[in-house]
C-alpha cells in the first residue's frame, strides 16, 4: 500500500501535487504495473484507475456510468488546475471529454494531464 502523500511529483511546472485533486478518495492506493485497470462495477458504475505517462500526475481514477464521466481524481500534478479540470468534466459525456482534451500539450511535453485523461477514457471505452 502506498499513501497518496508519497505520490508527490515535481514536474517542470514546479508544482507539488501533495494531495489528490478530489478529497473524496481513499488515502491508500495499490500501485501495480498497469496502464488502465478496471477496478469494478457497482450499481452500473464502471470504476477505472489509469497510470499516467509523461506527466506530473501519476494516476487518474474515474467512474463511467451510461457513457457519462464522474468522480475524476488526479494523484500528483498541479493540484488547483486538476481540481478545476475534474469539476469541469464532471457529468460530461465521455466522448465529449475526449474530443475536448485529446492532444493538449503541457510545455514542451507531447502530452499533459488533460490529454492523459482523454487517453484513459479512450482505453476505457474499448474495454
Amino acid at each position: 500500500m502506498v499513501d497518496t502523500k508519497d505520490l508527490k511529483s515535481f514536474g517542470h511546472c514546479g508544482c507539488a501535487g501533495s494531495s489528490p485533486a478530489s478529497s473524496t478518495k481513499s488515502s491508500n492506493l495499490i500501485l501495480e504495473d498497469f496502464f488502465i485497470n478496471f477496478v469494478g462495477k457497482n450499481l452500473g458504475v464502471m470504476k477505472y484507475r489509469f497510470r499516467t505517462q509523461g506527466t506530473c500526475s501519476q494516476m487518474i481514477e474515474f467512474d463511467i456510468t451510461d457513457g457519462v464521466l464522474s468522480n475524476v481524481t488526479f494523484y500528483g500534478g498541479c493540484d488547483g488546475n486538476l481540481k478545476g479540470i475534474s469539476k469541469l468534466v464532471e457529468g460530461m459525456p465521455v466522448e465529449d471529454v475526449i474530443s475536448r482534451l485529446e492532444g493538449v500539450h503541457c510545455g514542451m511535453k507531447f502530452t499533459s494531464c488533460p490529454d492523459q485523461l482523454a487517453q484513459a477514457l479512450k482505453q476505457a471505452l474499448v474495454q
